[in-house]
């Protein structure tokens, strides 16, 4: 059975840092493709940065460029996601996901596996 565990979210003031993690087990790791995802209150599910390790593809949304980085750690079957130079528009619930198809990292979209998901707030 394929799970995935966020945590690492809080709240946080603008400009400030978080790094959230996300523990997966279930499935062979290094076959997936993983990704970030966060949904904003009255807003839709949006992705914001996905990988494929196995055609090291990465994707990030064009409003966390150069803010955000993913990163995994094998060992540990652990993926993150560091968020830097916080926004108040970043404030969201942040979402793992996970898929066998590795394409889905590409554009960032139709995941098959989710986690419960971990709130990030930034105050302004």
């Amino acid at each position: 059975e394929v799970q995935l565990v966020e945590s690492g979210g809080g709240l946080v003031q603008y400009g400030g840092s978080l790094r959230l993690s996300c523990a997966a087990s279930g499935f062979t790791f290094d076959d997936y493709a993983i990704g970030w995802f966060r949904q904003a209150p009255g807003k839709e599910r949006e992705g914001v940065s996905c990988s494929s390790y196995s055609d090291r593809s990465t994707y990030y949304a064009d409003s966390v460029k150069d803010r955000f980085t993913i990163s995994s750690d094998h060992a540990k079957n652990t993926v993150y996601l560091e968020m830097n130079n916080l926004k108040p528009e970043d404030t969201a619930v942040y979402y793992c996901a996970a898929d066998s198809r590795h394409y889905v990292a590409w554009y960032c979209e139709g995941y098959a596996y989710w986690g419960q998901g971990t709130q990030v707030t930034v105050s302004s």
